[in-house]
C-alpha cells in the first residue's frame, strides 16, 4: 500500500466566535443608529420604522400612498417553526406625514407563509412569492386586510423547487411595457403558464429541505431538457409575462441566485448576483444572456469545468466560455439582496439614472450611474449607503459563516435586505439587522428590522394623491418616483387611448429622460397614431429614444423583420445587439442577412455584442460562419483577423473545425490565439471535435497539449458522452480506468496536536518582522498563491488580510478547524480497498478529479470509488503542527496583514 501524508497549511478567513444563538438586546439596541450610516453630502438618513411594527422583513414594495408592504422572514430557514401561524404580510403607514411610521395593519398571516422573499403591491393586487407558487392576492375592498369571502387569492404560476429556501422564488417587478417580471435563484423550477407552455429549469444544485417540507422537483432530473419554447435553461433565472400569467418568456438564465431584478423606463435590465465563493457581480442583463454559473446542460458546476489556469472569478461566471454574457462588475465576497433604478423623485437631478444594489454581506447599498458604452453599460460602484466604511465586515460566507461573527460591532448588523423608492421620491431601506449572513442562519432572537429613509436635509415627504378617474391623475401616476405605482397609469392611459395621445407627445419631450421613455411604451399601444409617432422616433437624434422605440414596436408586433432591417445599421452598437437578440426565433431564412449586416460591424473588443450576435444566431450557426467567411474572414484561418476568429470561435460550427485545428497547430500565431482556437474546438458538439481533442492531448512537443488533455478528460464522460470515447481513451493511454494507480493522501487533522502559544489577544499585541515572515510564508505556498508564487488549492492570500483583524489571522493559523473559507471545502474519497484521499474536488463527477495538498492530483475513476464524504476538518495543518514557532508566528502575521 503507498501512503502519502503532507503537511502543509490553507489559511482561512477567520473573525471572533459566536456560535450560539445570541439575544441582541441584550448587547445594544435592536437598529443601527443613524449616526453610524453614512450617505452622501446633502442628505439624511432617518429611521421611518422599525419593530415591533414589522419584523424580519424579507422584501417590500411601496404603494400610490406611501404605505410600506412587508414580507416578513420570522418563520426563516431553521426557525420554521418559530411563529405557528404562519409568516405575514405586513403594512406600515405614517398617518400624519411626520417622517416615522406609526400604524401597522396585518394584510395577510397564513401558515403556507414560510419567509416568502418577494411582495409586489401593484394598485390593489398584491403579488407574493411564495415557493413553490406565485401568489395574488386582489384585495377587493381596499381595506387592507385579506378576507377569504370578500377578496381573491390565485396560484398565478406553480412548480418553483426551495420552499424555505434562499435560491429560489423572488420579487415581481413591473416593466415600462406592463409586463411583469420575476426570476428564481438555482433551485430549479418546472412551471407552466397560463398560454399552457412548461419551462423546465434544471441545476446541479439540488439541496434538502430544511424543515418538514418537500421540493416539487429534482432539478438533476430536468438538467438540460428543453422548454416548450425550444431553449434549454439551467439554474437561476429572470422572465417577464402578460400580467394574467400568460406568455412567459425567460429573458436571462444561469445564475446563482439573483435576489431581485430593476428594469428601467427603457426596458433594460440589471440585477446583482450571489457569492460562492466570493465573486459576487452587478449586471447588466443581456436578453437571452447566460450568465455561466453552471455547464450549458446544467448538470455540471462551475468547479468541475474550472480550468487549470482561470482565476475564480473567471470559472465561475465561465468568462472564457463561448456562449456567456459578460459578468458586469464582479465585487468579491458578498450576499447581495433588493435593488432598484431611482429614476426621478426628491433626491433631485443629481442622483436621476442611480442603480441601487443591497449588499447585506458588506453593511451597504451600492450605487451605480450606469453608462451605455459600446453595446453594454459602463458599471462604477460607489458606496451610497453604508455602516461599515472601514469595511471591517463579519458574519459572512466570504469570511467563514458562523465563526466570523463579531455582535460587539454594531456596524456589522446593517443588513439591508431591500430597496426601494415612495411615491414621495424618498429612497427607503429595510434592514434584517443580524450578525449573520448567510448559510441559511440568522442569529437575532428578536427577530428586529429597521426601515431607513434617505432624503434631502429637512425633507417634508409629499405624495400626489391623483384621480385615478382622470387623464390627468393618470399621466400623474405614470410620472410616480415609486416602480410599481406606475403601472396605475399605464394602466388607466391604456384604456382611456383616444384621449391620452396629446398628452404621452407632451411627456415625450420632458427633460428627464427616463419620463419620456415612459410614454413611448404607451404611444405604441394608441392606435395608429401613436404607433407612428414611435415609428418616427427610430430616426431620433438620441441613441436611447431610438432603442426604447426598437423596443416598443418589437413588442407590441409590429414587423419585426422590416424595422430590423432598417436598425441593424444603425450607428449605435446598442441598438446592433438589441436587433441581433431580438432575432432569436426568428426564420432563419429572414434573419440570415440581418445577422451578417450585424456580424460585419462587430468592433473585435465588445465581447456583449459578440454573445448578443451569438445568440441571434441560434439555429443558423452553420450559414452564418460560413457566410461571414467568405465576407469578411478568409480560407487561411492563419490570416483572420481579431474580429473574425472571435466570431468564428462564438459561432464554432462543425464546419469550423479544421481552420481551428490549423491554428491550434500554427506557431506563427501567439498564445492566445492557439488557445481561443483549442476552446472553440472544446465547445463544438460533434464527433470530430472529440476525435481532435484526443489526437491533441497525445501530440509530441505540442504547446497546448495538457489542455487539450483536461478538455478530453473534462468533456468525454459528461459533453462528449453518446461517442463512446472510452475504449479510445484507454487504446491511447490517456485514461484507463484498469490501468490508474492512486495513491492514499490523507491530511492530519490539528485538533490532534496541542496549541501551546501565547493567546491570541497577547500575540496581536505584538508587532513582528515583515521580511523574516515572508521567509516563513514559504510554508503555505503549496496551496496559496502568495505574490507570485504558489497554488490555487487554498485562498489566495494577496491582500485578503489587509481587512482583517490581527486576531482573525492568528485564529486561522492557529485553529484550522474552526471554519472552512466557501468554496474551499473538501472531501475523502473512500476507495474500494479501504484507502483513502483527502482533497479538494476539481470535478466531482466521472472521473473524479481531486487535488491534495501538495498540489498532488488524481483521475480517480467511478467504479474505483466505495464511498464519498465531506471531509470534517480543514485539510490545513496548524501553526504547531507546521512548528512555526511563537516569534515565526508573529513575523508570519505581519508579513500577511502587510502583503
Amino acid at each position: 500500500m503507498k501512503k502519502i501524508i503532507f503537511l502543509i497549511s490553507i489559511i482561512l478567513f477567520i473573525k471572533p466566535i459566536f456560535s450560539e444563538k445570541l439575544d441582541i438586546t441584550q448587547q445594544h439596541s435592536t437598529s443601527v443608529p443613524v449616526d453610524l450610516i453614512k450617505v452622501p453630502e446633502g442628505l439624511e438618513v432617518t429611521i421611518w420604522a422599525k419593530s415591533p411594527l414589522f419584523y424580519n422583513p424579507t422584501n417590500i414594495d411601496i404603494d400610490r400612498f406611501g404605505r410600506i408592504w412587508v414580507a416578513e422572514g420570522v418563520r426563516y430557514r431553521f426557525n420554521w417553526n418559530r411563529q405557528k401561524k404562519g409568516d405575514r404580510i405586513v403594512v406600515l403607514e405614517d398617518l400624519n406625514f411626520d417622517g416615522l411610521a406609526d400604524t401597522s395593519y396585518v394584510f395577510l398571516q397564513d401558515s403556507s407563509l414560510v419567509a416568502p422573499l418577494g411582495i409586489a403591491v401593484i394598485d390593489n393586487k398584491v403579488v407574493v412569492s411564495q415557493p413553490p407558487h406565485l401568489i395574488v392576492y386582489t384585495d377587493v375592498d381596499r381595506n387592507l386586510k385579506f378576507e377569504e369571502n370578500i377578496d381573491d387569492k390565485e396560484i398565478l404560476l406553480s412548480g418553483f423547487s426551495g420552499i424555505n429556501h434562499d435560491h429560489s422564488l423572488h420579487s415581481v417587478t413591473v416593466g415600462p411595457s406592463g409586463k411583469w417580471y420575476f426570476n428564481s435563484g438555482n433551485c430549479g423550477a418546472m412551471f407552466t403558464d397560463k398560454s399552457g407552455k412548461t419551462f423546465r429549469i434544471g441545476s446541479p444544485y439540488n439541496p434538502k429541505p430544511i424543515g418538514p417540507f418537500e421540493f416539487p422537483i429534482n432539478p438533476l432530473d430536468i438538467a438540460g431538457k428543453k422548454s416548450d419554447d425550444g431553449h434549454i435553461y439551467v439554474g437561476g433565472f429572470a422572465a417577464k409575462m402578460n400580467d394574467d400569467g400568460s406568455n412567459v418568456e425567460i429573458i436571462g438564465h444561469n445564475f446563482r441566485n439573483s435576489y431581485e431584478q430593476s428594469i428601467t423606463s427603457f426596458g433594460d435590465v440589471f440585477h446583482s448576483d450571489n457569492d460562492d465563493p466570493p465573486a459576487s457581480r452587478v449586471t447588466h442583463v443581456l436578453e437571452y444572456g447566460n450568465a455561466g454559473f453552471a455547464s450549458a446542460n446544467g448538470k455540471k458546476t462551475w468547479q468541475a469545468d474550472k480550468r487549470p489556469y482561470q482565476t475564480i472569478p473567471e470559472a465561475e461566471w465561465r468568462q472564457d466560455d463561448p456562449g456567456i454574457m459578460p459578468s458586469g462588475d464582479v465585487y468579491g465576497g458578498g450576499s447581495p439582496t433588493g435593488n432598484v433604478f431611482y429614476e426621478n423623485g426628491s433626491l433631485g437631478k443629481k442622483w436621476e439614472g442611480m442603480f441601487l444594489a443591497c449588499e447585506a454581506g458588506k453593511n451597504v447599498v451600492f450605487g451605480y450611474f450606469p453608462k451605455l458604452s459600446g453595446s453594454t453599460f459602463t458599471l462604477e460602484r460607489f458606496n451610497f449607503i453604508s455602516s461599515n466604511e472601514e469595511n471591517e465586515f463579519a458574519g459572512t460566507d466570504f469570511l467563514g459563516g458562523s465563526k466570523s461573527v463579531n455582535n460587539e460591532e454594531i456596524k456589522t448588523l446593517f443588513r439591508p435586505s431591500d430597496v426601494a423608492v415612495g411615491p414621495d421620491g424618498a429612497i427607503y431601506v429595510s434592514d434584517w439587522f443580524d450578525g449573520r449572513v448567510g448559510g441559511h442562519q440568522d442569529l437575532d432572537e428578536s427577530k428586529s428590522g429597521t426601515i431607513y429613509r434617505i432624503a434631502p436635509k429637512g425633507f417634508t415627504p409629499k405624495i400626489d394623491n391623483f384621480e385615478l378617474n382622470s387623464l390627468k391623475g393618470a399621466i400623474s401616476a405614470l410620472k410616480s418616483p415609486a416602480v410599481n405605482v406606475r403601472n396605475i397609469g399605464h394602466e388607466l392611459i391604456k384604456k382611456n387611448h383616444k384621449k391620452s395621445i396629446k398628452e404621452l407627445n407632451k411627456l415625450l419631450k420632458n427633460k428627464n429622460k427616463y419620463l419620456a421613455a415612459r410614454a413611448v411604451w404607451l404611444l405604441v399601444d394608441l392606435g395608429n397614431e401613436g404607433e407612428d409617432k414611435v415609428v418616427t422616433l427610430l430616426d431620433s437624434k438620441d441613441e436611447e429614444l431610438r432603442l426604447v422605440a426598437y423596443r416598443a414596436l418589437r413588442d407590441n408586433n409590429i414587423d419585426l423583420i422590416k424595422i430590423a432591417k432598417r436598425m441593424s445599421k444603425d450607428v449605435s452598437p446598442a441598438i446592433r445587439r438589441e436587433v441581433a437578440t431580438s432575432l432569436r426565433d426568428i426564420n432563419p431564412i429572414k434573419k440570415l442577412p440581418i445577422l451578417i449586416s450585424i456580424a460585419e460591424q462587430y468592433n473585435g473588443n465588445d465581447k456583449t455584442y459578440l454573445e448578443a450576435l451569438g445568440i441571434g444566431s441560434f439555429g443558423v450557426e452553420e450559414e452564418l460562419f460560413m457566410n461571414l467567411l467568405q465576407k469578411i474572414g478568409d480560407s487561411n484561418p492563419l490570416l483572420w483577423s481579431d474580429k473574425f476568429s472571435d466570431i468564428a470561435w462564438r459561432l464554432h460550427p462543425p464546419s469550423s473545425i479544421d481552420f481551428h485545428l490549423e491554428r491550434v497547430l500554427s506557431e506563427s500565431l501567439k498564445f492566445n490565439e492557439r488557445r481561443q482556437s483549442l476552446d472553440a474546438i472544446a465547445f463544438t458538439m460533434d464527433y470530430k471535435a472529440a476525435k481532435v481533442m484526443i489526437d491533441l492531448s497525445i501530440r509530441e512537443n505540442f504547446l497546448l497539449s495538457k489542455e487539450a488533455n483536461w478538455w478530453i478528460l473534462n468533456r468525454a464522460f459528461s459533453e462528449w458522452k453518446e461517442y463512446n470515447l472510452l475504449k479510445e481513451l484507454a487504446e491511447k493511454e490517456i485514461y484507463n480506468p484498469k490501468k490508474i494507480e492512486l495513491f492514499e493522501m490523507i491530511s492530519e487533522n490539528s485538533e490532534n496536536f496541542p496549541n501551546e502559544y501565547p493567546s491570541i489577544n497577547n500575540l496581536s499585541k505584538v508587532e513582528g518582522d515583515y521580511d523574516k515572515g515572508k521567509i516563513v510564508a514559504q510554508k503555505c505556498i503549496a496551496c496559496h498563491k502568495i505574490q507570485n508564487n504558489g497554488s490555487d488549492l487554498g485562498p489566495n492570500l494577496n491582500g485578503w488580510a489587509k481587512n482583517q483583524s490581527k486576531e482573525s489571522i492568528y485564529r486561522a493559523i492557529i485553529l484550522p478547524n474552526e471554519t472552512i473559507a466557501h468554496g474551499y471545502e473538501a472531501y475523502e474519497i473512500i476507495l474500494n480497498d479501504g484507502r483513502k484521499i483527502h482533497g479538494k474536488g476539481i470535478k466531482m463527477s466521472n472521473p473524479y478529479i481531486i487535488t491534495s495538498t501538495g498540489d498532488f492530483t488524481q483521475i480517480i475513476p467511478e467504479e474505483k470509488i466505495k464511498k464519498i464524504n465531506r471531509l470534517k476538518h480543514s485539510l490545513m495543518l496548524s501553526a504547531s503542527q507546521l512548528k512555526i514557532d511563537a516569534n515565526e508566528l508573529i513575523d508570519l502575521v505581519e508579513f500577511l496583514k502587510n502583503n
